[in-house]
């Protein structure tokens, strides 16, 4: 993890920035009061119509079917150009709702992509709890995938490109743990129904 506003590398348990002295308290403080947003894909910008919203939602679905501990979460969003963006994007991601309150620290398994359509800038954030099997480079190269699509103003598609590499990236996650721990984690052949 790196500090939203000045990019140093954090630890997990780091309450402030060592460099800039950044603490959720003092972001909170800065960009003011948390605008009203809504889980699962959430788009302020109107970039969506309703049959993408749609589509994005299934995927996001199917996600969550194949992962039930993760929680995905898509914001398209007007930021103001004030503050660096990667600084929004980690105070919405820790005070804007989109985490029920007994998912912190490692128990925290959400994911945001954040999108500001005007800016043109796009972030994912992992909650602590994904950080081990996400990684910067990850996510970064899956939004440096989709980045064409978004200049051609095709949002839905870029986003089902994020949802489609996470599955991925997730699916191999697991797939490793599972070998590091000794399991067989793929599926096996039909069994005809015996015990």
């Amino acid at each position: 993890m790196r500090c939203p506003y000045c990019l140093t590398r954090l630890t997990e348990t780091a309450v402030e920035c060592p460099k800039c002295v950044l603490t959720l308290d003092r972001a909170s403080a800065l960009l003011g009061a948390v605008p009203r947003l809504g889980r699962g894909v959430c788009d302020t910008t109107g970039c969506l119509n309703k049959a993408e919203m749609q589509k994005i939602t299934k995927a996001a679905g199917k996600l969550a079917w194949h992962f039930p501990q993760v929680s995905l979460n898509i914001l398209l969003h007007g930021f103001p150009n004030d503050h660096p963006f990667s600084l929004h994007v980690f105070w919405i991601f820790n005070c804007g709702g989109f985490a029920a309150e007994n998912t912190k620290g490692g128990d925290n398994h959400n994911i945001l992509l954040a999108l500001d359509p005007v800016q043109e800038k796009s972030a994912l954030m992992v909650g602590y709890g994904l950080e081990p099997f996400l990684g910067d480079d990850a996510m970064d190269h899956l939004l440096e995938l989709s980045e064409p699509a978004w200049r051609a103003k095709s949002w839905s598609k870029g986003i089902l490109e994020v949802i489609t590499g996470l599955d991925r990236l997730l699916e191999g996650a697991a797939l490793e743990a599972a070998a590091g721990f000794g399991l067989n984690a793929q599926a096996m052949r039909s069994r005809k129904g015996d015990f």
